[in-house]
């Protein structure tokens, strides 16, 4: 992609989420830790890879909205309280992973009522599937499930930070030793 249109793409990105990302709500996750950042960085990562795929989609002549793209995003993971944070509710179905699209969901509509719709709202409730058992309705919902997908597989660049993604903290993590264990099954590994 030529510098040009890179520009007048990343222009256009800009004006589809200028209002969530001036939002003093939405940059209120840059302090809420996510897998290997912030809820802030990971949303926009997530926006950004989800609305380049739909750019090229729509060169190749697919009917896709790459504004209802970029706004859900961003707004995917819009939860509440930083959910390492939580009070641990016993109930497997109420844990994060299964119950943070309906948070989100619900303050998208709160703060940006105006930039909502059935896509959006779909593609914010859906982003788990297969955790959230109804798949995505729409081709902008699947871009948002595929893309938060990538963005977050990119923990695997980094192995010893997966305890920190499924939510043990650094604390435990010092207390179990864990890098010196994955360093030393990384070396039992190369030994075979």
């Amino acid at each position: 992609m030529k510098h040009k249109e890179r520009t007048a793409l990343l222009k256009e990105y800009y004006s589809y989420v200028k209002p969530i990302l001036q939002s003093a709500e939405f940059k209120r996750r840059r302090s809420f830790e996510h897998h290997q950042d912030s809820v802030y960085d990971h949303s926009l990562r997530v926006s950004l890879k989800a609305f380049k795929f739909a750019h090229q989609l729509e060169k190749m002549g697919i009917s896709i909205s790459k504004k209802n793209v970029a706004i859900a995003g961003l707004l995917h993971d819009f939860y509440t309280r930083p959910w390492r944070e939580k009070s641990l509710d016993p109930r497997f179905f109420k844990k994060h992973g299964f119950s943070h699209a309906a948070d989100a969901c619900h303050n998208a509509y709160l703060y940006f009522p105006e930039l909502m719709n059935d896509r959006i709202e779909d593609a914010i409730l859906r982003h788990m599937f297969p955790l959230n058992i109804k798949p995505p309705k729409y081709l902008e919902s699947w871009m948002i499930t595929l893309s938060d997908k990538i963005v977050s597989f990119e923990v695997f660049l980094h192995p010893s930070e997966l305890p920190r993604y499924v939510g043990i903290s650094k604390e435990t993590m010092q207390k179990l030793n864990v890098r010196r264990w994955y360093h030393k099954a990384k070396e039992l590994l190369h030994e075979i």
